[in-house]
């Protein structure tokens, strides 16, 4: 066996054994009762597989080469740009989140899933999704992000990930997301631009989402 074919099967195995152990993860910390301790360790250690998956499969691109081209360019694409698009992606999700509230299946389905940002300690809450969204990062857009077709390969894994919570309104997120953060690490080369765009869209709908599914079970006012 050569060193190259060795070392693509040990990329291959941290990343399975990541994907599995963190779908795990994740079924088990949406049955957890939010705010709670349980809750808090296995979100934390959610990041913690992915991320492990992610620097055991090899070595991680930050920041691409092309940024080095233009003078400027650097401030642009990884703190302008993502903010930029952390922000229109959130407000199209809080627009759509507005609509879904009249729906019944889907409001309930969404404030189950926000229900754990107003549980607990807030700061602890904005912590764990900003970490949880640069590891997710650092594997999807970095340890998973190679052949023909990455992006519509990470994007497939990610949703395939996010189907062990079995709610459609955190798939359907997942799909979307995934797109986006794949279009800047392919405009960037490299993983940052995608997790400061997460990480600032993640603290955007903790703040501003809960607040519209308080009274998921009330029938929503339609004027």
């Amino acid at each position: 066996m050569t060193a190259r074919r060795a070392a693509g099967l040990r990329a291959a195995a941290w990343r399975g054994a990541a994907g599995l152990g963190a779908a795990a993860l994740l079924r088990s910390s949406f049955a957890a009762q939010a705010g709670s301790t349980r809750f808090y360790l296995l979100t934390a250690g959610l990041a913690g597989t992915w991320t492990g998956g992610a620097l055991g499969a090899g070595p991680i691109p930050w920041r691409g080469e092309g940024w080095r081209t233009r003078p400027g360019s650097a401030a642009r694409a990884f703190i302008v740009v993502p903010v930029v698009t952390a922000g229109a992606t959130f407000a199209v999700f809080y627009g759509a989140a507005r609509a879904a509230r009249r729906h019944r299946t889907l409001r309930r389905a969404i404030a189950s899933v926000l229900r754990y940002a107003e549980a607990g300690s807030t700061p602890l809450v904005v912590l764990i999704a900003s970490g949880s969204g640069v590891a997710e990062e650092l594997f999807f857009r970095g340890a998973l992000w190679s052949g023909p077709r990455p992006l519509r390969t990470t994007t497939l894994a990610y949703a395939a990930s996010t189907a062990a919570t079995g709610n459609p309104a955190l798939i359907l997120a997942g799909l979307i997301t995934s797109v986006i953060f794949g279009w800047q690490r392919a405009a960037t080369g490299g993983v940052l631009a995608p997790a400061l765009t997460h990480i600032t869209w993640s603290v955007l709908m903790l703040r501003y989402l809960p607040p519209l599914f308080r009274d998921a079970d009330r029938p929503p006012d339609l004027h």
